[in-house]
């Protein structure tokens, strides 16, 4: 099947081709005929699957350009996510004359508002910052056709339930509503559904990783002998772009010093640095003119960089999802990735709990 077989109008299929992008994925086959059919959707479809284009691509083919009101908003939890869905739309909005804005904090205020003086066809935002535009009346959500709750189990478990309630308020009762996520625990589901009017349910998640293109190992450790190790194991990979979680912002700073001072090409991204200077970092990276980047959670999700070799857990993740969603980062559209994980004896919970989620045993390495 392709994209046009999906009736995605000609003049889309264009930014597609010149991105390499031939054929949709399977979220992307089962989410845009239904979006286009004007469904309410709750998409539960694991990292790196393809979900961002699955619901980008049909809202700009149903935005109506002669219309210049705000026809389209995509609400996400971190300001990587939004950027990066921002990134996905540009090529297609542009082919079809649509207007975007993203709004999140971080981002210069009188910008914002000079850009909002005419009203954007969609709109791509954190909560918080969307907040202060409704509150200051420089953004009108009531002619909101339709609406994307992107990371909603994020957004729900870490505290934005109330800022979300707050702006469905100010969009209209018919909207369409579509809610993707990579996981939804019962108790998120549930709420889920209270957003949206006899949801349609995609399920794309009940495969584990892809051993085929990820491959997985852990090195056994202390630590004391955790960084050692690190740079043996990156001694012995050489690898091209390879991300490094730490489980906190602390612990990142720390790493990066260290790193620093052994000389490698690196930098760390996490809430506490500038937005302005984690998108410069993060450009830096996409373009391999730095090869280490350190993170906290905060780019697990939304980070879609290629060409990622290596992804390395310093700090074992307190949540199984959060190791999917963080090795997730490499093995990008079917390209062969590689993650590592450090465990100490203190790790051995979490590291149960991994596997049981991913059905397998990961392999051990020894340096």
């Amino acid at each position: 099947m392709n994209f046009s077989q999906l009736n995605i109008h000609e003049a889309l299929l264009a930014p597609l081709l010149k991105q390499g992008i031939k054929i949709p994925k399977p979220v992307q086959e089962s989410a845009i005929p239904k979006i286009l059919g004007g469904s309410d959707l709750i998409v539960q479809s694991q990292t790196g699957s393809g979900k961002t284009l699955a619901f980008i691509l049909p809202l700009i083919q149903l935005i109506v350009p002669k219309n210049e009101v705000t026809q389209a908003l995509v609400l996400a939890p971190t300001r990587e996510l939004a950027l990066q869905i921002f990134e996905v739309s540009k090529a297609l909005a542009e082919a079809k004359g649509i207007k975007t804005l993203q709004i999140y904090g971080g981002k210069n205020m009188g910008q914002q508002l000079a850009r909002l003086k005419t009203p954007p066809h969609l709109i791509i935002a954190t909560p918080g910052r969307l907040l202060d535009h409704l509150g200051q009346g420089t953004v009108k959500l009531d002619h909101i056709k339709h609406l994307v709750i992107d990371e909603a189990d994020q957004m729900i478990l870490k505290g934005f339930k109330n800022e979300m309630d707050r702006i469905l308020r100010n969009t209209p009762g018919n909207r369409q509503t579509l809610c993707f996520s990579a996981t939804l625990p019962p108790a998120v589901k549930k709420l889920v559904y209270a957003y949206t009017i006899s949801p349609e349910l995609i399920e794309a998640t009940h495969e584990p990783v892809d051993a085929a293109t990820i491959r997985q190992e852990i090195v056994h450790t202390t630590d004391r002998q955790k960084f050692p190790d690190l740079l043996k194991a990156i001694g012995q990979d050489q690898p091209f772009l390879a991300i490094i979680f730490c489980r906190t912002k602390r612990r990142a700073d720390e790493l990066l010093a260290k790193m620093k001072q052994q000389k490698y090409n690196v930098a760390a991204i996490h809430s506490d640095i500038p937005q302005n200077k984690r998108e410069r970092i993060l450009k830096t990276f996409r373009s391999a003119d730095l090869q280490f980047l350190i993170a906290t959670d905060v780019a697990a999700r939304g980070l879609d960089i290629r060409h990622v070799t290596h992804i390395y857990n310093f700090d074992v993740p307190e949540e199984a999802d959060t190791y999917i969603h963080r090795i997730g980062r490499t093995g990008r559209a079917g390209a062969d990735g590689y993650a590592c994980m450090f465990v100490t004896p203190g790790n051995n919970l979490e590291f149960n709990m991994i596997e049981r989620r991913l059905r397998a045993n990961i392999p051990v390495r020894e340096l």
